[in-house]
């Protein structure tokens, strides 16, 4: 069932999405060779309590962090470690806040130090395919409007859309209906509307979109071990349109 936010429910949700997009801005400025991913996550659930709020993954289903940590061939739900970042790597860090009974996501590939021009390419793109899915958030238009725009700029330039992860509904809860995927024909799917909340999350892969789920029953990597790139926004249809909660 899709949920239908009030302003109200709008103006709570609020609150969770800026501390996240305040923290993915802070630990950006974190990420640096020699860092392990451990460290960051501890950073994170320090600032997240500082302000009120309460890390949204920890102990959900069992996982055991605060953020989600995924290094170059991994492509979600890294588990943060001893694991020290190299100059060269990209990683992946996907969060969420849940705060006076509303949640907020959202995640961010960062470079560490300077890398190869074709992990920037992947992030470039990647990076603009989220923001291809949002222009399509607006009533009336189809949910495959969002996964189709984010599919077709992913494939033409010469990456693979993930298949097996895919965007969700939020607000009261971390994921809800209805599930977003990053690829499909355009016009289907239920209709949009205003008050919808939706994380909208393109996974892409340098290579086959097909991917395989670590031992640790979390991590997920790609198939043929080359890199992917995350971004998200949990964002609101309004009657102007999409309306990003998760930018600073």
């Amino acid at each position: 069932m899709i949920f239908i936010k009030s302003d109200d429910e709008v103006a709570r949700m609020r609150k969770p999405n800026r501390i996240v997009a305040e923290l993915l801005d802070y630990l950006g400025g974190l990420v640096r060779p020699g860092v392990t991913t451990k460290e960051l996550d501890t950073k994170a659930e320090e600032f997240i309590r500082k302000r009120g709020g309460k890390p949204a993954f920890k102990g959900y289903h069992g996982f055991p962090a605060t953020i989600c940590a995924s290094v170059n061939e991994e492509v979600v739900h890294g588990i943060p470690g001893s694991r020290r970042l190299k100059e060269g790597d990209i990683i992946g860090i996907d969060l969420g806040v849940v705060m006076d009974g509303f949640y907020g996501d959202a995640a961010k590939t960062f470079a560490v130090g300077k890398i190869d021009s074709e992990a920037k390419r992947l992030m470039e793109v990647t990076e603009a395919s989220l923001y291809k899915g949002i222009s399509q958030a607006v009533a009336g238009n189809r949910l495959y409007d969002i996964s189709h725009a984010v599919q077709q700029h992913v494939e033409a330039a010469g990456f693979s859309v993930v298949r097996e992860f895919v965007g969700h509904g939020i607000g009261r809860q971390l994921h809800e209906d209805p599930q977003v995927p990053n690829y499909g024909p355009p016009h289907q799917g239920p209709e949009l509307e205003e008050g919808m909340a939706l994380a909208i999350e393109p996974m892409v892969n340098e290579g086959t979109w097909q991917v395989k789920v670590l031992q640790d029953g979390w991590t997920v990597v790609t198939a043929d071990g080359k890199r992917s790139a995350h971004f998200e926004h949990t964002i609101v249809i309004t009657g102007n349109g999409p309306e990003i909660l998760t930018r600073l």
